[in-house]
């Protein structure tokens, strides 16, 4: 089953996809154009990976990671489908990032890789923008690359984690104005869910809400003011944002 969370008319709902259309929790079936789409998990912790495709790493000119790099997220970060970026007017290099979100659906502390997908309650789609401009070091992001205001569009929809039979091989795409500028797959991680799930569990206790950013392959692109950038994930959907300036950064 595929859910969202929306705001309609002053309240939050939580829908599911009925005949093309939004079947909310309180029964009413409304057009999708009739909502401003939400985040469709209210966050805890949010986990990205950095360089966890091999071909990503390659094309920045990076060694493939040893060990899994890690950073945090602030939920501030999160919009959802249909919503606005903001690209601060002073910066020449601003990439889109198609990545597949691991939700967290129970208490998991040292969890092994083989019972780790019991622990996943479902999978939604992220665009975790970063901005090259402000970047020190691959191996350690800086806050403003990876932690500004609306620069991680994520959704539209939470599907659950029995609807995808294999989350380790689905194909990513990315489309900047309807032209497709990315492909790739995520049996191309160099960390698989199971084993990141085994690795954040060792050492902390992972709640439901949490949420595991697993990274993106290579094909990363500028993009400008103005651009409809669409990131899609076989069998979970398609997120459009669209990138407006930000005079305020």
């Amino acid at each position: 089953m595929k859910t969202a969370r929306v705001a309609y008319k002053g309240r939050v709902y939580e829908a599911v996809e009925k005949d093309g259309k939004l079947h909310l929790n309180d029964h009413r079936l409304i057009s999708m154009d009739e909502v401003v789409w939400l985040p469709p998990v209210i966050p805890r912790t949010i986990f990205a990976l950095g360089l966890n495709y091999a071909d990503h790493a390659q094309e920045l000119d990076f060694n493939a990671p040893s060990e899994p790099l890690v950073f945090l997220k602030g939920p501030n970060t999160l919009i959802g489908h249909q919503g606005q970026t903001k690209r601060p007017k002073d910066v020449d290099f601003m990439h889109y990032e198609c990545e597949l979100v691991v939700v967290i659906g129970k208490v998991a502390r040292n969890v092994t890789s083989e019972e780790a997908y019991q622990y996943v309650k479902g999978y939604t789609i992220a665009n975790d923008y970063a901005i090259r401009d402000y970047l020190e070091n691959y191996y350690r992001p800086n806050l403003r690359v990876k932690n500004r205001d609306t620069c991680t569009p994520i959704g539209p929809w939470l599907v659950d984690a029995e609807d995808i039979k294999d989350p380790m091989n689905l194909t990513l795409r990315t489309y900047v104005n309807g032209e497709l500028t990315q492909e790739g797959s995520t049996s191309q991680m160099i960390f698989s869910i199971p084993f990141l799930i085994e690795y954040l569990s060792s050492f902390m206790t992972l709640s439901p809400g949490d949420m595991i950013l697993t990274g993106t392959p290579k094909g990363a692109v500028n993009t400008k003011i103005g651009d409809e950038v669409i990131t899609e994930i076989e069998g979970i959907g398609r997120l459009l944002s669209t990138i407006v300036e930000d005079d305020g950064y």
